[in-house]
């Protein structure tokens, strides 16, 4: 198994959506700004039709036929709680936060490895990048 083969979205792709407002004229607009929200490493902004609005992260999401038995999870930035939202009571979704993924690919890290190793640095260890 090639795992270079495996990969159908290279990372790199996801990180340019910061500040995306999607058109979700469509059921299908909504479906797909959804998923790519579900995929995010940030806050988003979720407009309801009544127009309240939710910012938070997107953590589950669940696709049914219609729009009214899909719904997407969300953790609020302003409470502990979880929330419920039905894709049919959203009117708009825009990309708000900092996607806390981005710049942070396997390649970006081996690369920034092998520089430091280049530089002559000593005991380089295998450790994740801060979160912020």
């Amino acid at each position: 198994m090639d795992p270079q083969a495996l990969e159908v979205v290279p990372g790199a792709e996801r990180d340019h959506i910061e500040g995306w407002v999607p058109e979700v004229a469509t059921e299908e607009d909504l479906r797909v700004a959804l998923e790519q929200a579900f995929s995010y490493r940030g806050d988003v902004v979720i407009t309801r039709k009544d127009g309240s609005k939710i910012e938070g992260y997107i953590f589950d999401r669940r696709t049914g036929r219609t729009l009214a038995d899909s719904y997407v999870r969300v953790l609020p930035k302003d409470s502990s709680g979880k929330l419920s939202v039905s894709y049919a009571d959203i009117a708009g979704l825009a990309f708000s936060g900092r996607d806390m993924a981005a710049g942070k690919s396997w390649e970006n890290w081996v690369r920034q490895y092998r520089e430091r190793r280049a530089a002559g640095e000593k005991n380089i260890s295998l450790q994740p990048e801060a979160i912020e």
